[in-house]
Formats: C-alpha cells, structure tokens, sequence
C-alpha cells in the first residue's frame, strides 16, 4: 500500500491512531506514542478538525515546549501575503494560525508576534485572511511591516549579500515558519522555505532573478525552530494569489517538522510533485538545511 492509499483507507481516531514508516517505537503503546524522550522529525496529519490535526503533528514531534520556553518572545511567520479570504488558500489559514499561537502561549510564551511584509494592502489583507481575528482572540501582537523595521543585514548566501530583514522578525526568541502550501507561477511551489520572502524588505522582485537561490540562502538565513506548513486547502493553480475556488483543493493535512527541506519535500507530494521538481529543494539540501529524502528521518503518518 503507498502512502496516498493509506491514506485514502485509514480512518482512525484519537491518540491511538495508525502509523506508517514509524521508526520511534517497534511496537504499538498509546500511552508513549508521543513520548517526549523520542520525537519524530516530521509528522504529516490528516483529519476533518484543523485545530485538532495541528495539535497531533505538534505531539509527534515533541510538543510545542520542545520549541518554546516559558517567558520566550515568539515570532510566528504566516504566509498573508494577498487580500483573499481562508476559502481561497492564498494564505495561512486562520485556525492553523490560531492554534499554534495558542500551544506557543500554553508552553508558557511571554509574547507571541504575527506579522509578514504583504504583497497586498496590510490592513486588508491581515482582515480577510483571518490574522487580525486571530490576534484579537488569543492575544498575539500582529503588527504590519513598515520600512524603520528594515535593517541592512548580512545574508551570507551564494547570491544574495546584504539585504534589508525585519529585525523584528530575527531578534526574537524562537521563530516559527507557518506557511500555506500552494502553486506559484516561478518557484512551481511556494511552502515554508519561499515563505521568506515575507521577511525581507527591498526590492524584491530581484528576488525572482535566481528564485531557486534566493530561496536556499533566506531559509539558511532565518533557520526556524520549527516549520507548521498549512495545506488544509491547497491552491493547485494560479497561485501565488489565487482567487478562484475551482483551484482549491481541500487535503485536510498538516505536517511539522524540525526540518524544512523534508517539510517542503513532503508537501510537494500533495501536488503530485517530489523534491525533485524543485530546484531550491536540491540547493538547500546541499546547503545542509535539511534532508529531501523526509523518509531518512524519523517519521510518522496519521489519519485522525
């Protein structure tokens, strides 16, 4: 059975749900399937309840106090790029976004933050896409991206030198990547490693030059703790803006992981893709940033 059967067939709930490839435990005991001494890499979840699927993949690979400390500052990166509402998959969606904020505060984070460097007006953009909702009913600071947040920094890449990064964004104390998986015209896919983007300021359409790289080096760059890629709804075309529901896909899926080339590699499956087809996959692999082949790590599979 492949791993698109499996996960046609099985249906199962709770924290006794079924594994595929696992290699934390040789036998089944619910009681440790999570067991904060053996974390898996990355998880990929399947269910009707987001919130729930996001708190299963949060389990799997340790649970969010393996991430966040009490009185830390979380910064959390959604993809809000466009003025789209959840149904069109342009964006996080907002009870993917909501739930980790909440896990992030109940780890004992002093602060949470939201913010991205939208492509569309912000105030728009962060009312459809749910984020302001988001941070008024958790209490995260959500904050759009001005220009006195912008520093000259160092990127260290293989194309890109120096570059104007939110210092916001990098002077906190753990960052979290919580991108929407979706198509994107130049990049073929644009998950958490493109997710950068956001994060940076000047004139990024010199970003798309060498996409590929500029991709590789921003995600060595920011290095998250952790990556939560949304693919509750995929957009399947004409991304990265989207718009029309015919180019939605509804998977119901989230996957975690300490690494974000596998997460990425991982995701590129719900596209009928592999890591393959991705060019800033292979150059972010050979950076060291993580493994393409998610099967070399210690994973799991659920249906909940």
């Amino acid at each position: 059975m492949d791993r698109r059967e499996f996960l046609k067939k099985v249906s199962l709930a709770g924290i006794g749900a079924s594994l595929l490839g696992t290699r934390a435990f040789t036998a089944f005991r619910p009681d440790a399937l999570f067991a904060q001494e053996s974390p898996f890499d990355i998880a990929f979840v399947q269910g009707a309840d987001t919130a729930g699927i996001v708190k299963k993949a949060l389990e799997a690979v340790g649970g969010m106090s393996r991430f966040v400390s009490r009185g830390d500052v979380v910064m959390l990166k959604p993809n809000l790029g466009w003025a789209r509402t959840p149904d069109q998959a342009a964006n996080t969606d907002p009870a993917v976004l909501k739930t980790v904020v909440e896990l992030c505060f109940n780890a004992g984070a002093k602060k949470v933050k939201i913010t991205d460097n939208t492509c569309n007006d912000p105030r728009k953009t962060y009312t459809l896409s749910g984020a302001d909702a988001v941070a008024k009913e958790t209490g995260a600071d959500i904050f759009y991206t001005e220009e006195r947040f912008f520093r000259d920094m160092d990127i260290g890449g293989e194309q890109l030198r120096n570059w104007p990064v939110n210092r916001e964004i990098i002077e906190a104390d753990k960052l979290i990547n919580i991108p929407v998986a979706k198509h994107h015209s130049l990049a073929k896919l644009t998950i958490g490693m493109k997710n950068w983007f956001g994060a940076v300021g000047g004139a990024r359409n010199r970003l798309h030059q060498n996409i590929d790289g500029s991709i590789a080096d921003l995600a060595r760059f920011f290095k998250p703790a952790l990556t939560v890629v949304d693919a509750v709804r995929i957009l399947v075309r004409n991304g990265p803006t989207g718009g029309n529901l015919s180019d939605v896909k509804k998977t119901d899926t989230v996957i975690a992981s300490t690494d974000p080339v596998a997460a990425d590699s991982w995701a590129a499956t719900l596209f009928d893709m592999t890591a393959a087809d991705l060019g800033y996959i292979g150059i972010g692999e050979r950076m060291g940033l993580g493994k393409a082949d998610w099967t070399a790590l210690k994973y799991t599979e659920l249906v909940v």
